[in-house]
């Protein structure tokens, strides 16, 4: 697809301004060096070459088939490119998936066709694909814009938008080596871009405008592995939780889709960013510079308030700005007017000359005190911008760390150098960018084994259930997988509930059992600490009487008596279906309250141990569960290990749609944690 020797435009047009004749016309214009036919039974010659009435006729086998045809002529073409060994089309046609049902019907059909050929497609309704290098040449797009040569990967899945990319791209001087517009992605996805650029030595780093991810799963086993050693920058449209299915758990309520997607974008390494324009601020950086090894950035300025502003940001972005050593402080000050700054950032004042220029830069880059540098130069009338730019160049040359500039109103490659329009960007680019440093010297993590999980058990025990399962299936599926529960007693009356206390042994807890009241302590359907068996009748019969007071006693199934875990900490961990990411496993402070405190934290499964590990860190309350102000500290081992055996309940068993364990209680170093309460949801059923 993206090294053809000879293309076939089908739909090319003598009209000026139509799609046909464009994409016909760009490919003339690339310096292609292969061959190109177009294909169109109404026209002797387009742009001066003579056209084919059709596939069939052309004088020679063809790799690449280009359709730009109404909806309704597609499959005909994509037949006659299958029957003629093409190996790939781009489809630029509109009118499939994105269309309604009848769309995704004729789409489905053109896939049929394409994989029954061994041919791949891209798109339907995409914008094209390109190939910068000058073995090939191939620009089989309608835009308007010639990209230049370089080593960034491209993928759009908006056509709209894949115009104005490389558009800003150009002005900005980023040359591209290939771009990909997917559309609606019925074959080619960025997973099979991702693995194509890993292994292509034309691609330095990748860029990526995403509104969906076709298997995200996937998505994050080939990510992490291409960002290890190139980079990826990430623009993911829809990030608000407008449109997400309302969720009763609650994992659902609070794993929001923006949530997920910072979560799997961290676990893959790949660099998120908010905006288009981010997108090329980052890009411009890792084009041209090294990736920060660490958080500490140097500034220098002619001007005291851009420094402030671009300090400002830095550490808004999480970045540091150390205090000059008293050494490195005496060097500049050497040379720098008396009325000079040099602790960090460093005002030169706006008398400041090119050699100023670059001898601070050289001093500060060669410190050892800082791993990334803003050159920061408002133009005053005496000096020459360009002469400014060249000098921070010279000063930067060979100091294994980011230089980054910002020239007030100026943007774009200032020889290797990227400068921003404005100071926060600068700070912004070099945040994203050392977030993905930190992410490269972490390790890598394995993916868990253990060797007392039974899937086939669990699956068993759900065969025939439907939405809210039983607390018995529920007991079997978590005794499946190793995760720890207290010993349980299904009751359905008063005196049933006596009896099983009385087999437990006291102190005991009632809770309610419904297959609709999914919050227990909302209806008062919560009893702990009952010491006898006159309690445990009363507490059920106190639930009975509460439930019938609101109306809703039918909606009672019975009480799980249960033996109360004394002490521990209270966390939650849970997993929902995304619609977007798929399965989402959540890990916070547990109890009545984690709504309330949204204190989680969140990845995409599948989950390795380092996911696990950094899960149960980040939370707010982590200190908790290692022993906060003399308390005593929790199994946290066996936290992570309940993490990663949720994770893999999950992935044996899809049709789970929400899971809760809430609470755990994590005991002390050594102890275990135990899911004092679990519930879970089925979106289809079980088969055997």
């Amino acid at each position: 697809m993206l090294a053809p020797k000879v293309v076939a435009v089908v739909g090319a047009s003598r009209r000026r301004g139509t799609i046909g004749a464009e994409i016909f016309g760009n490919l003339l214009r690339s310096g292609f060096t292969g061959t190109v036919y177009p294909v169109n039974p109404g026209a002797v010659a387009v742009q001066g070459v003579r056209a084919w009435p059709d596939i069939a006729s052309l004088p020679e086998p063809v790799d690449l088939v280009v359709v730009a045809v109404p909806s309704d002529g597609v499959e005909a073409v994509i037949e006659a490119a299958a029957a003629a060994g093409a190996g790939a089309a781009v489809i630029i046609s509109a009118g499939f998936a994105e269309a309604g049902l009848a769309g995704k019907e004729r789409q489905d059909r053109l896939v049929e066709v394409a994989r029954a050929a061994g041919m791949r497609l891209c798109g339907p309704n995409c914008l094209g694909i390109i190939n910068a290098h000058a073995d090939v040449g191939l620009n089989a797009t309608f835009a308007p814009v010639v990209p230049t040569h370089g080593h960034l990967g491209f993928l759009s899945q908006s056509g709209a938008l894949g115009v104005a990319i490389l558009a800003h791209g150009a002005e900005l001087g980023l040359g591209i080596s290939t771009f990909v517009s997917v559309g609606n992605k019925a074959d080619v996805s960025a997973n099979d871009l991702l693995e194509y650029w890993e292994s292509d030595p034309d691609t330095h780093a990748v860029l990526l405008y995403l509104e969906s991810f076709g298997n995200p799963g996937n998505f994050i086993r080939v990510a992490r592995r291409v960002s290890r050693h190139k980079p990826i920058v990430a623009v993911k449209s829809g990030r608000s939780d407008a449109g997400r299915i309302a969720a009763s758990s609650h994992t659902g309520s609070l794993s929001g889709v923006d949530i997920a997607a910072d979560a799997l974008f961290w676990q893959t390494g790949v660099i998120r960013v908010d905006t288009l324009e981010e997108l090329f601020d980052t890009a411009m950086l890792l084009a041209h510079q090294p990736v920060p090894k660490g958080r500490r950035v140097g500034i220098l300025t002619n001007a005291g308030g851009p420094g402030i502003l671009a300090a400002d940001a830095c550490a808004s972005q999480g970045l540091e700005l150390p205090a000059f050593s008293t050494a490195l402080q005496a060097n500049l000050q050497s040379f720098l007017p008396p009325e000079a700054a040099v602790r960090n950032p460093v005002d030169m004042i706006a008398s400041a000359t090119p050699e100023a220029f670059e001898q601070a830069v050289r001093l500060v880059v060669a410190s050892g005190e800082v791993d990334a540098l803003i050159a920061i130069f408002v133009p005053p009338i005496i000096t020459d911008p360009q002469d400014v730019a060249d000098a921070i160049h010279r000063g930067a040359e060979g100091a294994g760390l980011p230089v980054v500039c910002n020239f007030l109103g100026a943007k774009g490659i200032q020889g290797t150098l990227p400068a921003y329009t404005f100071p926060e960007s600068a700070a912004i680019a070099l945040g994203r960018v050392a977030r993905y440093g930190e992410w490269l010297r972490r390790p890598l993590g394995e993916e868990p084994t253990f060797g007392d999980v039974d899937p086939e058990r669990a699956r068993a025990a759900l065969v025939g259930q439907e939405g809210w399962v039983g607390p018995e299936q529920v007991g079997e599926v978590m005794a499946a997988y190793g995760i720890h529960a207290p010993r349980s007693i299904l009751t359905r009356t008063a005196e049933e509930a006596a009896t099983a206390a009385q087999r437990l042994g006291f102190p005991v807890a009632v809770k309610l059992v419904s297959h609709t009241l999914t919050h227990k302590s909302d209806v008062g359907g919560v009893r702990l600490g009952l010491r006898g068996p006159e309690e445990v009748f009363d507490a059920f019969s106190g639930i009975r009487a509460r439930l019938d007071a609101i109306g809703k006693a039918e909606q009672m199934d019975g009480v799980l008596v249960q033996e109360m875990i004394e002490g521990g900490h209270e966390v939650i961990v849970g997993a929902s279906i995304d619609p977007a990411f798929g399965p989402v496993v959540m890990f916070g402070l547990g109890g009545i309250h984690v709504e309330l405190l949204r204190d989680v934290s969140v990845r995409v499964h599948p989950l390795r141990d380092i996911d696990a590990q950094e899960m149960v860190a980040e939370i707010r309350g982590a200190p908790l569960l290692t022993g906060y102000r003399g308390q005593p500290a929790g199994d946290v081992d066996a936290v992570r290990a309940l993490l990663l055996r949720v994770s893999m309940l999950l992935g044996d068993l899809p049709e789970i749609a929400e899971l809760d364990l809430n609470p755990v209680k994590v005991l002390p170093p050594g102890q275990g944690a135990v899911a004092v309460d679990a519930r879970i949801r089925l979106r289809e059923p079980v088969s055997p």
